[in-house]
């Protein structure tokens, strides 16, 4: 069917639940409806919406939205095909449609969906019959449509193309319609919640969709229908000129009947021409075209008007219609009726101009509702209800009756007036009727001090005038009595007033006389003033005849006064808010008085509330124009303290508040919140209350409310000062003070709006509110941001600002306004986005060079900064953004253009700024970055600077009302480097695969870099804390220019070690003992690191890796640099200074290397770098430790040399010990040697460092002491050491009574020991040599002394001390050669007896040609066995590799512990007439015991045991000892080895 039911139900979206914020939109054929915004990813909204179908060959839109802060995303869309929509009357559980993110065009029209996403949205369509249709009249009508749906018209494309799209169920007065909202990112929160005092319209159009159930109804009438024209007029002339979509609202009067382009060009009815005759002749020519043949619109010129008089027998040609005869007629009454209406507007296209369409009349009010419809030359169907119930006939006013309920919805006032010239001719009217007698020059009252003799009440406050205790004051020319006090409260007129009272009384003569004295002042005002007139005229356009008429009218109607003026005035007291409380219980029993004139009414009570709800109207009949309504809220008390004041004093009650109305500021129908005022100084009152008030003046029942007047005034004033008289030019007034706000225009035109507001009673905050929306249109311009800015502070503090009077909120106070809560409200949000679409240019529209627009700028930060108080103090908005944060964000935004723009014209603009003198052929190049060259960021660098600079010096001194939150100079900063940082980053992400430009110029744009960082960035607070990530982004180029840099050095180092070479070694000075080279070395190291310190990288991973780089760059230098002077050291050693400056070079090279270490962060320094340079330390320790022993070593062939001089010397000194002889003879020995080490340590004092020279002494040192030991105390041969003891065992044996042994006597003992004191005095050289410690505990010299104090110990203490110091002779043994197993007894007793029982030997490795006889010889070592048995052997076994001996032999020990024992098992191959040869040998001490009485022992056996220096020096001593049998058998059984051959 015709009419699309849709039920939004919800929706499945992909994501987090606090990310979503949607609503869905609905689009079909121009009409456009939203659901409201649900939070979540599961939003359910349960919607209805319903639409008028014109043809089923277009699609159904759905959109789904997700609402942000300042601006919508769309989630998803998807399309729906009308003609696959199916029929039904009850409502489905719908469908899941998946949503795509894009839309396909096809000739400006949309065509399908593209780009599938994860969201679904779950709908019901459905087309739907009317409503209340019975069964059999819903079957009759299906039919029917059926029927029609299959028609094909021929030219029907070419009807439809030339007709415009009609909107169908939109209603174009819907104020709160999303296409008020298009216009501006950002809605206001607050018009989601409505007032507390008034119902308005929610922002969300979907509150207002068509309901489910029977739609309302209207009345039919003719003035009802001339209503509905007017209302059809207003709201043409206030629907947005520029909407494409219009939201589904309310069915009402004014549904959309009419195109809005159909009327767009329409004339509009001159204001002063009579209406009613000419609807009665529209009729009667009506009426004539009903009975013509053909219908009315002579000859059908326009065949686009329906009458469906003709059409009713073609239309039920197929049988009688299910409907009455009466609904036919009517339907032909309301046809003749809109074709008069039609042919009123002149116009060649009436009022339902739409032959594409058929139209159904859908009646709903009758229990038999029927159905009418005529078939045309079409195929699609168009539905509307406009179906009415008749009522009383009402009044039509000059403002419609709709506009009035959209009034008491948002405010009065709520559309401009440049289109209704009726209205602005009434307003012409009402304006020089209030200058003309204006109340600002009308006679004053001449009052004069009177004492009342009878109770008389005060004309004011009703308060009491009796007697001297209460005298007042009495006008002499009018008689109003007042209180003194009260007398600035009264402001009529007192000839007007006078003349009423005359002519009333009959007093003609006084009258006439005051009439003349009214007309003198008028003549007198026209004469004086003639130019506030001729403005006036000139404001609305009138010319100067039909101003001369008015003239003579209004002075008329000013001269009858009251006289002929009357009113119905109906007041309806709705509700009051934040009463005081004046019981004990904390609350009020509040009524309130109303009075008119004489007459008075008061409302119920409500008791122990103080905000009642009384919502009871009074109807007053005013005869005078000068009356006032007073209105008065008590507190109702009934206690006895109440009745006794009743008795005393006229008002017994407590008293709430007042509001006095002018009876001539009223007109129409308001919908006013008035607050309440004090009635003296002592009076505690608060709270506002809200009326409903209906005028209907005698001649002036078109009227609209002043308010709406006035802001018609102010509108046109407006707009002649700024169009006609400015050019386009806002004027604004140069007025100064407190008040120079209220000003609005020039004198003569402010004194107009001033005495029209005065005279009818207009607040000065509404002729604010109006001001500010006439230059809301205008902010853009030069001088006006200051205005708006001024004037919006100045409504914030009327309505933020809490006042004595009352304790309503600011939000109260606001709503209670008569400009309109929702249109104000509107107002600031559409000025709010235009100003940060402004900001969001700054650059552009405020330059730096003009002054004038930088204070615009101020302005309109200060004006951004109004609104967000506004909307936290006075709409009491949670959270409004702040306006320095929507500055930021706008400037964010500009900047972020800005750079964009210079960006992609980098190369142009840096030419045109900074090298305006090139050549034009210079200038042309690549515009963006390359990856061949660098040359694009250095230009773009001098470009962000300057942007920079320029929003310091001159944005951010005129931006400064945010000193705290916003400095425009430091956001300059961080969006341009942030942005910088993007494109810096992603360039050098493609140059590092190739880096194609060498190092040094990646490390100079690094340096620019690192400048623009520190010099604008690091210091920034988004910045302080963080660590800069540009490092990181060179890092890899920075590492290849230290590759290279590693190379150049390495170069340079064997240039300088060359060119040293060719110098000889010299040193450079006499205080520098090392050469150039090392000097050469470091100068280039050095000035490559103060390179990387100059990157001043805080990243400490890229500083650890620039460190780790140079470090190893270092280590390969100086190690390339010592393996050269390692191959030709040796070489210099003959030169004796040469070796010494070598070794200066590389104990430098140390010194430096420290120095450079701590340069570099020392223990800061990572790591892996440390690690580097420590590793390197000890290599160049280990190069001088070398160099010294190489250099030491070249000394041994002379240093031999004196120590064979010192043993010939030494020999001859024999003879008894004598300490006393002793120095002298060692200092005779050690001449040699003397003579020999200050010779050469003479020479190294003056070329060596210091420690160079402690090292020479310590090699000399380590070298003296061991060529004394192996010369002289110990002497040897070039044998191995068992080669020695062989031979010094055989030596012992072979020796006769007369050989000499060589052996050290007691006498040469001492003198070697005195000589050792001399060396080490020498050495130590009073602590400038070697140090005392060092010498004292030097291996070399304890191993001489212990070699000494061997020669004086007995052959038992030898033997003891070998044991003890012995104990891994038999360790070692890496290829056992066989086992021994042996078991050990200790005896116990005091013979000190041992057992020992040798068992088997296994596993005996042994090559012999012969027969194998192996046995086991056992040997007990140890001091004090000279005269007991020490060796056994047991019997020897043929060729038995592994034989069991079980033979067991006892020894007898000494009398030392057994811990000083040893046994050694040899296991020897027995041979007959020649020596038998050992296989193997072990050793197994008995301190191993370790307190044991027996236990067996698997001994390993090896070729020889083992011993260490101190084992051998006990060997040679005993060696040197042929005479001791004991000494000689050790000797031999220590030196006793497995032979080479074997057993061959």
């Amino acid at each position: 069917m015709s009419l699309l039911c849709v039920r939004v139900k919800k929706a499945k979206l992909h994501g987090p639940p606090d990310k979503f914020n949607a609503y869905v939109t609905l689009k079909v054929q121009n009409v456009k409806s939203t659901t409201i915004t649900v939070r979540g990813n599961l939003p359910c909204w349960e919607q209805d919406f319903m639409f008028e179908i014109s043809h089923l060959d277009s699609s159904l839109v759905v959109e789904l939205w997700n609402k942000g802060l300042i601006w919508d995303t769309m989630i998803g869309t998807t399309l729906i095909s009308l003609d696959r929509i199916p029929q039904s009357d009850q409502e489905g559980s719908g469908h899941w449609l998946h949503l795509d993110s894009e839309l396909l065009m096809r000739e400006e029209e949309i065509c399908g969906t593209s780009t599938p996403t994860s969201h679904q949205v779950l709908l019901d369509t459905r087309f739907e019959l009317p409503f209340d249709i019975p069964e059999d009249e819903a079957q009759y009508w299906t039919r029917k449509l059926d029927r029609i749906n299959t028609m094909h018209i021929h030219g029907q494309e070419e009807i439809q193309r030339s007709m415009p799209s009609v909107p169908s169920q939109c209603s174009l007065d819907d104020q709160d319609s999303v296409v008020d909202d298009q216009d501006g990112y950002y809605r206001s929160e607050i018009s989601t919640r409505p007032p507390r005092y008034h119902n308005t319209p929610q922002n969300n159009s979907s509150v207002h969709q068509y309901p489910i159930g029977r739609l309302p109804h209207q009345s039919l009438s003719r003035d009802s229908l001339q209503s509905f024209e007017l209302d059809d007029r207003e709201t043409r002339a206030g629907s947005p000129a520029d909407g494409h979509f219009s939201s589904s609202g309310n069915t009402s009067q004014a549904s959309s009947q009419v195109s809005p382009e159909h009327t767009a060009h329409r004339p509009p009815p001159s204001p002063l021409q009579p209406g009613g005759e000419e609807d009665e002749e529209e009729e009667e020519e009506a009426e004539k075209g009903r009975h013509s043949p053909t219908g009315s619109n002579k000859d059908l010129k326009d065949s686009s008007v329906l009458l469906l008089s003709p059409a009713v027998d073609m239309l039920f040609e197929d049988g009688s219609p299910p409907c009455s005869p009466s609904i036919v007629r009517w339907l032909k009454a309301y046809n003749r009726v809109r074709v008069q209406l039609s042919n009123v507007r002149n116009d060649t296209k009436p009022v339902f101009s739409h032959p594409p369409f058929l139209l159904f009349f859908c009646f709903s009010g009758s229990h038999h509702a029927k159905m009418v419809k005529k078939k045309l030359h079409l195929h699609c169907v168009y539905i509307l209800n406009i179906m009415p119930v008749l009522h009383k006939r009402q009044p039509i006013p000059l403002v419609s009756e709709l506009s009035m309920i959209q009034s008491r919805k948002a405010g009065l006032a709520t559309h401009t007036s440049h289109n209704d010239e009726e209205l602005k001719m009434h307003v012409y009217r009402k304006t020089v009727q209030a200058l003309i007698y204006p109340i600002s020059c009308t006679t004053p009252h001449h009052f004069q001090v009177w004492t009342a003799t009878a109770p008389t009440y005060c004309y004011e406050c009703e308060g009491l005038l009796w007697g001297l205790a209460r005298q007042g004051m009495r006008c002499a020319e009018c008689g109003v009595k007042v209180h003194e006090k009260c007398q600035d409260l009264l402001n009529a007129d007192c000839l007007q007033r006078a003349a009423e009272k005359s002519s009333k009384c009959g007093a003609e003569d006084r009258t006439e006389h005051i009439i003349t004295a009214m007309k003198d002042c008028m003549k007198i005002r026209e004469r004086n003033k003639p130019e506030i007139f001729e403005e006036i005229r000139k404001v609305f356009g009138v010319t100067k005849r039909v101003h001369a008429q008015h003239m003579k009218t209004i002075k008329q109607i000013v001269l009858d006064g009251t006289s002929k003026w009357s009113a119905k005035i109906t007041v309806n007291v709705v509700s009051a808010q934040g009463l005081q409380a004046k019981d004990r219980t904390g609350s009020s029993d509040p009524y309130v008085s109303l009075q008119v004139g004489k007459n008075k009414k008061r409302t119920k009570t409500v008791y122990s509330n103080l905000n009642p709800v009384w919502d009871q109207a009074f109807s007053f009949e005013c005869h005078n124009s000068s009356d006032r309504m007073k209105l008065r809220v008590w507190d109702e008390d009934n206690d006895i303290k109440s009745r006794m004041k009743q008795r005393l004093k006229r008002e017994s009650d407590d008293f709430l508040g007042q509001t006095i109305i002018e009876v001539r500021t009223l007109s129409g129908e308001m919908d006013i919140w008035y607050n309440l005022e004090k009635r003296t100084d002592r009076s505690a009152v608060s709270g506002a209350i809200r009326l409903q008030i209906s005028v209907e003046v005698e001649g002036e029942e078109k009227v609209a409310p002043y308010h709406v007047q006035y802001t018609c005034l102010h509108e046109c004033m407006f707009d002649y000062s700024t169009y006609v008289e400015g050019g386009g030019v806002v004027k604004v007034p140069g007025a100064h003070g407190e008040d120079a706000w209220k000003v609005y225009f020039d004198d003569l035109q402010q004194d107009i709006v001033d005495e029209f507001a005065m005279r009818y009673g207009i607040e000065s905050i509404y002729q604010a509110m109006t001001q500010f929306s006439c230059l809301s249109s205008k902010s853009l311009l030069s001088g006006l941001p200051a205005v708006m800015s001024t004037l919006l502070a100045n409504i914030n503090a009327f309505f933020a600002h809490p006042t004595a009077s009352t304790n309503a909120t600011a939000q109260d106070r606001f709503i209670a306004s008569n400009f309109g809560r929702d249109r104000f409200v509107k107002i600031l949000d559409q000025l709010h986005n235009s100003l940060r679409i402004e900001l969001s240019m700054y650059r552009n529209n405020f330059p730096a060079g003009s002054k004038p627009r930088l204070l615009d700028l101020k302005s309109t930060v200060d004006l951004l900064t109004s609104i967000t108080f506004f909307r936290l103090k006075v709409l009491e908005v949670q959270s409004p953004p702040r306006a320095s944060q929507v500055v930021r964000d706008c400037v964010k935004a500009c900047l972020t253009s800005t750079y964009d723009f210079i960006f992609n014209n980098c190369l142009e603009l840096y030419n045109s700024q900074f090298q305006p003198a090139l050549p034009q052929e210079s200038q042309h190049g690549q515009q963006g970055p390359s990856i061949q060259n660098l040359d694009f960021w250095p230009k773009l660098i001098t470009l962000i600077v300057s942007i920079i600079e320029e929003d310091k010096t001159s944005y951010t001194p005129i931006i400064n009302q945010f000193p705290q939150e916003l400095d425009v100079g430091k956001v300059s900063a961080e969006v341009m480097w942030t942005l910088f940082a993007q494109d810096m980053k992603s360039t050098l992400e493609d140059h590092e695969p190739q880096q194609k430009c060498k190092p040094a110029e990646y490390m100079n744009l690094l340096f620019k870099v690192k400048w623009l960082h520190s010099e604008y960035v690091q210091d920034l607070p988004a910045f302080v804390h963080t660590v800069p990530q540009y490092p990181a982004w060179f890092l890899p180029f920075i590492l290849a220019w230290l590759a290279e840099n590693e190379e150049v050095s390495l170069e340079f180092m064997h240039g300088a070690l060359e060119r040293d070479k060719r110098e000889g070694f010299q040193q450079t000075s006499e205080h520098a003992l090392f050469s150039s080279s090392v000097v050469d070395i470091f100068t280039q190291l050095n000035q490559s690191f103060e390179i990387i310190k100059k990157l001043d990288c805080l990243d400490p991973i890229v500083v650890a890796q620039y460190n780790t780089r140079f470090a190893k760059t270092i280590s390969r230098v100086l190690l390339q640099y010592c393996t050269l002077l390692s191959k030709s050291f040796t070489s210099y050693c003959e030169k004796e200074k040469t070796p010494c400056v070598l070794m200066n070079n590389v104990h430098q090279m140390r010194v430096l290397l420290e120095r450079t270490f701590e340069s570099m962060g020392a223990k800061q320094l990572d790591t892996e770098a440390a690690a580097v340079l420590n590793e390197l330390q000890v290599k160049l320790n280990s190069v001088l430790n070398n160099f010294s022993a190489m250099f030491g070593a070249s000394f041994q062939a002379r240093l031999n040399g004196c120590m064979h001089q010192m043993a010939a010397i030494l020999c001859q000194k024999k003879g008894q010990p004598s300490p006393n002889t002793a120095e002298a003879d060692a200092d005779t020995v050690l001449r040699p040697l003397m003579e020999f080490l200050d010779a050469k340590l003479s020479i190294f004092a003056d070329v060596c460092e210091k420690t160079i020279l402690k090292r020479i002494l310590k090699e000399l040192w380590k070298m003296v002491l061991s060529s004394l030991e192996k010369t002289i105390v110990l002497p040897q041969s070039n044998d191995s050491l068992g080669a020695q003891l062989l031979t010094a065992a055989k030596g012992l044996s072979n020796l006769k009574g007369g050989g000499d042994p060589k052996t050290l006597s007691p006498k040469q003992c001492m003198i070697l020991d005195t000589g050792l004191e001399a060396i080490k005095q020498y050495f130590h050289a009073g602590g400038s040599g070697l140090k005392r410690t060092m010498v004292e505990t030097s291996p070399e010299l304890a191993s001489l002394r212990h070699a000494l104090s061997l020669y004086s110990q007995s052959t038992d203490a030898l033997i003891k001390t070998f044991i003890t110091t012995q104990h891994a002779q038999g360790s070692g043994v890496e290829k056992a050669i066989g086992e021994a197993v042996v078991q050990i007894d200790m005896v116990p007793g005091k013979d000190r007896k041992v057992n020992v029982r040798v068992i088997v030997v296994n596993d005996m490795k042994w090559k012999t040609s012969g027969m194998f006889r192996p046995f086991v010889e056992l040997t007990m070592a140890g001091p004090f066995l000279a005269d007991k048995k020490r060796k056994f052997a047991t019997k020897s076994k043929n060729n038995s590799f592994t034989a069991n001996f079980n033979e067991a032999f006892q020894f007898l020990l000494g009398k030392e512990s057994p811990d000083f024992y040893e046994l050694q098992v040899t296991v020897k191959d027995y041979c007959f007439g020649r020596p038998d040869r050992m296989v193997g040998t072990a050793v197994v001490q008995l301190r191993d015991m370790a307190g044991r009485k027996t236990g067996v022992f698997w001994c390993p056996l090896g070729p020889r045991i083992h011993t260490d220096e101190t084992g051998l020096t006990v060997v040679r001593i005993l060696s040197q000892r042929p005479a001791d049998d004991v000494a000689k058998e050790f000797v031999k059984l220590k030196s006793e080895t497995r032979p080479v051959e074997e057993g061959r």
